[in-house]
């Protein structure tokens, strides 16, 4: 799945390249891909056409970009894209053949490129929400409940603290919990922990405060870097809006990298089963607390 940093380079290229455009037409080619929108293809396609595109947004891993009416005022609602596991958001020239797993397809007045949606397996989609304000921010009613990411002005570290060190849990768990705080998935979670010196299972209860900012400094370093490289791409599906893929894969230290040597230390990685993943650590540089969450 991708996390904040390859959303984030997706949400960049929308910005770039169909923020202040307007809709001509929206074409769906599989209902699956809208199936999140329960009034269907029709009527996403008809309520779309002739609508500006106001703004890119993004939380965590959630992205969508805000809408106004056909001279630009903002109307209150939003498309909101769901990436799923190997959607695609593309611009491509109007003339560019169809990608194979193209879902949908959305034009614009300009005759400028075409904003195309593309989904091997079909995991994701596109629908239409009201934007609601929650402390301050306007969110898709669907993202409403997520909570700030590390990036965003209004992420409160003292209150992710005092949070986080209530609970009775792995702090890798509390990581992922979207709820907690956004954008963190298993690679960078994994990355974090290893920078911050810290394994997967430590107790969130026996999380000092300046072992948490010490964490988060590490997850705001790691998402950083990922962001500078393009994102982390394993495979072809993990692509910006030009279909170009990013290159941070090559410089994970733990993630991925049972029976390598910890750059840190030399001490062989080690992979261990985690709900139904893996998670990475050097037994050296993080062991395992005795009294940890597995």
């Amino acid at each position: 799945m991708p996390e904040l940093p390859e959303v984030e380079v997706v949400r960049r290229g929308v910005a770039e390249h169909a923020v202040n455009r307007k809709l001509s037409s929206v074409e769906v080619l599989h209902p699956r891909a809208v199936r999140r929108h329960v009034l269907g293809a029709q009527d996403l396609a008809a309520r779309l056409a002739g609508r500006v595109l106001t703004a890119a947004r993004r939380r965590g891993k959630y992205l969508w970009i805000e809408l106004g009416d056909s001279s630009g005022h903002p109307d209150g609602e939003g498309l909101v894209v769901h990436l799923g596991m190997s959607g695609q958001l593309l611009v491509q020239p109007v003339d560019a053949p169809d990608e194979k797993h193209l879902r949908v397809r959305m034009r614009f007045v300009d005759g400028g490129p075409e904003l195309r949606f593309v989904d091997q397996r079909t995991f994701g989609g596109l629908q239409l929400a009201e934007l609601v304000e929650v402390d301050g921010v306007l969110l898709p009613e669907p993202v409403a409940h997520i909570a700030p990411d590390p990036l965003e002005p209004v992420f409160d570290l003292a209150r992710l603290t005092e949070r986080l060190r209530a609970r009775r849990t792995g702090i890798k768990r509390a990581l992922l919990d979207q709820s907690l705080v956004s954008g963190i998935g298993n690679i960078y979670a994994d990355e974090a922990l290893w920078r911050a010196k810290l394994h997967w299972a430590r107790p969130t209860s026996t999380m000092t405060r300046p072992k948490v900012r010490e964490l988060m400094e590490a997850v705001t370093d790691v998402i950083g870097e990922a962001l500078h490289a393009g994102g982390t791409s394993f495979d072809a599906l993990y692509v910006n809006v030009n279909g170009e893929s990013g290159y941070f894969d090559r410089s994970l230290a733990v993630y991925g990298q049972g029976g390598s040597p910890c750059p840190r230390c030399g001490t062989s990685i080690r992979r261990d089963p985690w709900m139904n993943r893996s998670a990475y650590t050097c037994p050296h540089c993080q062991p395992k607390p005795r009294n940890a969450h597995l």
